[in-house]
């Protein structure tokens, strides 16, 4: 009739990394949600900036150079940028960070 306390406490008592494992999943997409989703739609949105450059656009260089797209291909990862009128350079796809298009005016800083 009576249930004696050692089979009371064996019947209550769970692995108490059954209780850690639901927070630790919760925190794992939430992560994921906030850091690691936006970071790759990010990547995505340059990538496709980068695949649509085309001849006269206005580019920055990740060291900051500004200059004036002149020679795009296709099947090379360069794009030759003119930087001034006596000075053309190759550069990487990779290492250009913003693509301005024709006539677009500077972006402003706050």
């Amino acid at each position: 009739m009576f249930i004696t306390p050692a089979y009371a406490q064996a019947a209550g008592a769970s692995d108490p990394f059954m209780g850690l494992i639901a927070p630790m999943l919760a925190m794992i997409v939430i992560f994921y949600f906030l850091v690691i989703r936006p970071q790759q739609q990010r990547a995505k949105a340059h990538r496709e900036l980068i695949n649509q450059i085309r001849r006269g656009d206005t580019v920055v260089t990740a060291g900051g150079f500004v200059g004036k797209v002149t020679k795009v291909s296709d099947t090379s990862d360069e794009v030759e940028v003119e930087l001034s009128d006596t000075m053309r350079v190759r550069v990487l796809r990779s290492t250009l960070m913003d693509v301005r298009s024709k006539g677009e005016a500077a972006k402003e800083t706050a």
